[in-house]
């Protein structure tokens, strides 16, 4: 699932793939060997096929992003639309935005569509950067409750096209299905349009199943 920030994946590429303009369009496509989202695979631990296209004017962005996935039913890709605003003040770096979750051919019932809104923070000292965000589902992904998210992330780049990236965060729902999710990899720009990700997933979750397991990750991105 594509949340209103950008996968710390695609974000490490995309910096260093280049900065946006103060008007721009731009796109990306990942090939990636599990598509994982918050600590979980969404591809049934397979190869997904993923793409995007964003806008940014000033402080203002929208864009939209779709992923093949695997639920095990007659569900076929995950389709994303996002929106926000994304400030800098007082030293720090700020993201609101909305997030609506679409899933084409999911069965009837299934309740997968969502809207999640989130709010992020980060701030660069030195090399790296360090970044909160918490964002909340009134009717989250699969069941009509709510449901709350707070991660804590970081990224630095320790050499030229090189970038080491992590997060952990907390998935809070109501009717109790709250786990533990967080990732590590780096990231290397092969050139000015392609780079490519290695990530170890895991969660605190094993006991739900394989698709909650650790597993290793690796994802071609192109931007441009």
């Amino acid at each position: 699932m594509k949340t209103v920030l950008v996968s710390v994946c695609s974000a490490a590429v995309l910096a260093l793939a280049g900065a946006a303009s103060a008007q721009d369009v731009s796109f990306n496509l990942t090939a990636t060997s599990d598509y994982v989202w918050r600590g979980v695979s969404q591809s049934d631990e397979n190869f997904a096929i993923q793409g995007g296209a964003d806008f940014e004017s000033g402080i203002f962005y929208a864009g939209a992003w779709a992923s093949s996935v695997d639920f095990g039913d007659d569900t076929d890709a995950e389709i994303d639309f996002y929106l926000g605003v994304a400030p800098s003040a007082g030293g720090f770096d700020w993201d609101f935005g909305v997030t609506h979750y679409m899933y084409a051919g999911d069965p009837d019932g299934s309740d997968y569509d969502f809207t999640e809104a989130s709010a992020a923070v980060s701030r660069a000292i030195g090399a790296a950067t360090y970044g909160l965000k918490l964002a909340y589902s009134p009717d989250f992904f699969g069941a009509e409750d709510d449901a709350t998210y707070l991660e804590a992330n970081f990224a630095v780049e320790p050499a030229p096209k090189w970038s080491v990236s992590g997060a952990v965060g907390q998935q809070w729902v109501d009717s109790g299905a709250d786990y533990l999710g967080w990732n590590l990899g780096a990231t290397y720009a092969l050139n000015d349009v392609f780079g490519l990700d290695l990530r170890y997933h895991d969660t605190g979750r094993h006991e739900w199943g394989d698709i909650f397991d650790s597993r290793v990750v690796v994802s071609l991105t192109a931007g441009f």
